[in-house]
């Protein structure tokens, strides 16, 4: 993609409000038209979706606004949390989203999130139809079952950022260039210390609900699931028995891409993407 010298996305800091406590909030923005929101995956941040903010495909037709999780990238965490341990919860994932939406006085916005940003958009479906226009769940089936040892993750005698690059390394496409590759694996090296292991708490734990994601209703709010074949966390398994247990909901398995389709090959991911986009103006 041929990126002008200076592109045209801006960043900015939103002071949000959330349990009582003020979370100096980062996000950057770029286009115009229907709110997208774009969530990161577990135990990174928002510069996963800078092919997309630049897209002018998307862009012409949506306001594209992807923001850092307290805790993570560019967003401060709380004042007390040298204290505390971060533990990611459903509740509070979608208490962040909503406020976050809220305080851009978005109007049916559509959110669009990876990995655990694919899971609780499902849930947000399911608790919030009214308030968002569609959902876009990127390798976010309704349950996953835990893989690897979390105790790796908090260690003072291990290097946080590298387990966790090695960690997510797998569920990279073969196919994926060099240069995407190590981009998105310097952006876990990056990570707070303890971050990626709260966050997989929701991811592998509290935020499990095959039970009762059959109770998303796709005619208040649409759900769309795109999963990589070469994903070995949110297999296309994964994707596919969450999609029938979602009545009205449509998937696609994307050739060519693991984990992190928008990092990893954003114009093959693109011809994915935007169909659905399409139908979404429709709506």
């Amino acid at each position: 993609m041929n990126y002008s010298k200076i592109e045209k996305i801006n960043g900015k800091y939103l002071n949000l409000n959330i349990n009582k406590q003020t979370n100096r909030i980062f996000f950057e923005e770029n286009g115009n038209g229907i709110p997208l929101v774009c969530l990161h995956t577990a135990g990174s941040d928002s510069r996963q979706f800078r092919h997309l903010l630049n897209s002018k495909e998307i862009t012409e037709n949506y306001r594209v606004i992807a923001f850092d999780l307290p805790w993570h990238g560019k967003s401060d965490p709380p004042t007390n949390h040298m204290e505390i341990e971060y533990k990611l919860t459903t509740k509070s994932y979608m208490n962040i989203i909503i406020n976050f939406c809220k305080a851009l006085n978005l109007k049916n916005p559509v959110i669009i999130g990876c990995s655990m940003g694919g899971r609780i958009a499902l849930h947000l479906a399911l608790k919030h139809s009214i308030f968002f226009k569609a959902v876009i769940a990127l390798e976010g089936a309704d349950k996953l079952e835990p893989y690897y040892d979390l105790s790796w993750l908090n260690r003072p005698d291990v290097h946080g950022g590298e387990i966790q690059a090695a960690y997510v390394s797998s569920q990279i496409a073969p196919q994926t260039n060099k240069k995407n590759r190590d981009e998105i694996l310097w952006h876990y090296k990056q990570g707070g210390t303890g971050v990626f292991k709260g966050d997989l708490y929701f991811y592998w734990e509290d935020g499990n609900f095959e039970k009762s994601s059959h109770l998303i209703d796709t005619k208040k709010c649409p759900v769309y699931l795109l999963s990589g074949e070469y994903d070995c966390s949110c297999t296309p398994e994964r994707t596919i028995e969450t999609a029938k247990r979602i009545k009205g909901s449509k998937y696609k398995i994307m050739p060519n891409i693991g984990h992190f389709p928008m990092s990893e090959n954003p114009k093959l991911f693109f011809s994915y993407l935007l169909p659905f986009l399409k139908e979404i103006q429709k709506l």
